[in-house]
């Protein structure tokens, strides 16, 4: 549940959607692999399903920064003005 700015330096509270902006974003999920199938005895193999988690900047920080994944998959903040000069 979100409770605050995904901002580490900002203490601001999570309290309105229309305040800030909302971000989602797809995570793979952990749990992957074969099993069997219990009838035929065969070997399933089963996808990850991917699951949907929710960052929020307020505003302050929403006019400064945006979330991004970074190389090793996680969620971190990066300056809006670096995501500007790359495009």
């Amino acid at each position: 549940m979100l409770s605050k700015c995904a901002n580490p330096s900002c203490s601001a509270p999570f309290l309105y959607l229309h305040e800030g902006k909302l971000f989602r974003v797809e995570v793979p999920s952990a749990t992957s692999g074969n099993s069997a199938d219990p009838h035929s005895g065969s070997v399933i193999e089963r996808k990850a399903a991917n699951r949907l988690e929710y960052y929020w900047l307020c505003d302050s920080c929403a006019a400064q920064m945006t979330i991004v994944r970074n190389e090793r998959g996680s969620i971190r903040t990066a300056p809006l003005f670096a995501m500007r000069a790359a495009s």
